[in-house]
C-alpha cells in the first residue's frame, strides 16, 4: 500500500513538473515599449563557428527583417568602414565599447549584439545539414538597458525525405554536402533564421514592430 502510494506520489510529481516545464510566460516587452527606439545599429557578430564567413553572411541577411519590421538600420557597410576607422577590428572589441561611445559615434537609439552560435554545413554517415543558429540583444544606446532578447536556428534538412534506404541516405547527405559548398547555402539559411528571429507574427518572442511599419504600436 505505502509502495502504491509512492508511486502515485511520484506520478503526480512528474506531471507537475512537465506542466511547469511545458508553461511559458508571456515575454516582458515593456522596457521596449517604454524606450521608443526608431534606429538600430547592427554591431559586427560575434562568431562562436568555425566558418570565417559567417558573420558577413549573417550581416547581408539581418537588414532586411529589420527594416521590414519597422526600423532604420544603419547600412552595415557604412558601420564596418567607421568601425575600422575607429581602430576597432574585431566584433568582441566592438560589442565591448561604452554604449555612450557607440551613441557618440552613430547617433542611432539602439545596438543590435549578435553571436553566431552556429553556421554552416556539416557532414555526418547518413546526413548532410546547413544549420544556422543566431542570438541578439537589442540595447538601447542612450541608457545601456536592454530592450529585447532572442533566438533562432534554420536547416537545410528542414523537411526533407530521403528514400532508397541506407545507400540513397549516404548519397543524398554527400550531394548536400557538394551542394552545399558549391552554392554557399548557409547565406540562403541564414535568412531564414535572421527571419525567424526578428519576424514578431511567427516568434512569440519576436522584435515588436518599429515606428515605420503600420503594425506599429499593436
Amino acid at each position: 500500500m505505502q509502495l502504491t502510494t509512492y508511486i502515485k506520489a511520484l506520478a503526480l510529481f512528474a506531471v507537475a513538473a512537465l506542466t511547469g516545464c511545458a508553461s511559458t510566460a508571456p515575454y516582458d516587452y515593456s522596457a521596449l515599449r517604454s524606450a521608443k527606439p526608431a534606429s538600430i545599429l547592427v554591431l559586427p557578430p560575434v562568431n562562436h563557428s568555425p566558418e570565417v564567413t559567417a558573420p558577413a553572411g549573417v550581416l547581408s541577411q539581418i537588414t532586411l527583417p529589420l527594416a521590414e519590421a519597422g526600423y532604420y538600420v544603419l547600412p552595415v557597410a557604412v558601420t564596418e568602414e567607421m568601425f575600422r576607422e575607429n581602430g576597432i577590428v574585431s566584433a568582441e572589441d566592438a560589442q565591448s565599447l561604452p554604449v555612450a561611445k557607440l551613441k557618440e559615434i552613430f547617433g542611432a537609439d539602439t545596438g543590435l549584439y549578435l553571436d553566431i552560435k552556429s553556421y554552416g554545413t556539416s557532414y555526418a554517415v547518413i546526413s548532410s545539414a546547413t544549420v544556422v543558429t543566431l542570438q541578439a540583444r537589442l540595447v538601447d544606446l542612450r541608457t545601456g538597458t536592454q530592450l529585447w532578447d532572442g533566438q533562432a536556428s534554420a536547416s537545410s534538412s528542414e523537411g526533407q525525405n530521403s528514400g532508397g534506404g541506407l545507400v540513397g541516405m549516404l548519397v543524398t547527405a554527400l550531394v548536400n554536402q557538394i551542394a552545399n559548398t558549391i552554392s554557399e547555402r548557409s547565406v540562403q539559411v541564414s535568412a531564414i533564421a535572421s527571419q525567424r528571429l526578428i519576424a514578431s507574427p511567427n516568434q512569440p518572442r519576436g522584435l515588436l514592430a518599429g515606428p515605420r511599419s503600420a503594425n506599429y504600436s499593436k
